[in-house]
């Protein structure tokens, strides 16, 4: 990928970044309960991966795998760095913030978990052809 493409990726999970943690003002989230975050993490993974799902289907063959381990870097690394900065410096949680803001944990760890197993398996699915036009 182009310095240029990382850049945007950056760039939009920042922004993402920001707009989830207004939404989860004031308290990020933890106004919420447990079964409320349950539900709320289930709601965004589907929708992401289906995103990534989309993205990957228009990348060359062979390089899906690669592209769906950098997505699943930009969704996980930038957003851990975010909330360490956030709640465990300037909410004072320390290492704890794992614990205490689990619903943002689980995110540091599923897209690794779903992302580059959907780029393989989409490299590794046969070509299908398009109808020749008569």
């Amino acid at each position: 990928m182009s310095a240029r493409r990382h850049l945007n990726l950056l760039a939009i999970v920042t922004l993402a970044w920001a707009v989830f943690w207004v939404i989860g003002l004031p308290d990020y989230y933890r106004q919420y309960s447990d079964g409320f975050m349950v539900i709320f993490d289930l709601a965004i993974l589907f929708p992401l991966w289906y995103l990534v799902f989309r993205i990957l289907k228009r990348v060359r063959r062979h390089a899906k795998l690669a592209v769906a381990s950098w997505l699943a870097f930009y969704i996980t690394v930038p957003l851990l760095l975010y909330d360490v900065l956030y709640c465990g410096v300037y909410l004072g949680y320390g290492a704890g913030f794992f614990a205490e803001f689990w619903y943002l944990s689980v995110y540091y760890v599923v897209p690794w978990i779903i992302l580059p197993p959907t780029g393989l398996w989409l490299d590794r699915r046969p070509a299908i052809r398009q109808p020749t036009a008569r």
